[in-house]
């Protein structure tokens, strides 16, 4: 699956909902009623980094939810996409973009919807045939000004700016015409994760699919 075609597809999963859940998630026993209370609060792609131990197992259980869409996040390495992909993820999401991991993910088929934040990043990116990009470290890099100064230069890239991203602050993204969508944690606080609490997760997911 080439880079463009990758693209075409993580676009089309950017576009389903307004935000992506970025989630950390280490008892795989919640995995199955988080990911129910996403889908069901109108949030169906979910990301789920590979920060924990029971991250692969998290994805596996998460992809059997009707109506969800599983992705990995924190994937650096060609290991990495493979394990990923037969765990059952459905796209890769990384920090950045090497051609190790490019050409991985485009020999296995997995989408992947590679990090930049400078201009000569996305450069890159695109011409490796990307066209849908993350946006990472999002508040540090310069958030929603710096975004917005790329789009003049460069409107034929998207993004899907992640890091620091809030529900008061996420507005100003979602109003950039290079914005597809936002990846945000607060959906999905530990407390609420490790309580069980999924009406508070779905109400809170709710709220974020109104945001645009």
């Amino acid at each position: 699956m080439p880079p463009e075609q990758q693209s075409q597809k993580t676009r089309a999963l950017c576009e389903l909902a307004p935000v992506i859940p970025v989630l950390v998630v280490g008892d795989a026993t919640r995995a199955e009623g988080l990911a129910t209370a996403l889908v069901a609060g109108g949030l169906p792609v979910l990301e789920v980094t590979l920060r924990t131990p029971a991250a692969l197992q998290v994805i596996g259980e998460m992809s059997k939810v009707p109506g969800g869409h599983v992705g990995a996040g924190t994937v650096l390495t060609p290991d990495d996409a493979k394990r990923a992909k037969d765990a059952g993820a459905s796209f890769a999401v990384s920090p950045g973009a090497t051609e190790r991991l490019v050409r991985a993910c485009e020999d296995i088929g997995l989408p992947l919807l590679p990090g930049a934040v400078t201009a000569s990043e996305v450069m890159r990116a695109m011409e490796m045939g990307f066209s849908m990009l993350k946006f990472f470290p999002a508040e540090a890099a310069g958030g929603a000004k710096s975004l917005k100064s790329l789009a003049g230069p460069l409107p034929q890239v998207s993004f899907c700016p992640t890091g620091g991203v809030t529900l008061q602050n996420a507005p100003d993204y979602l109003a950039l015409p290079n914005v597809i969508c936002v990846g945000g944690s607060w959906i999905a606080p530990d407390a609420d994760v490790a309580a069980g609490d999924w009406a508070a997760i779905e109400s809170r997911a709710r709220d974020a699919r109104t945001l645009r």
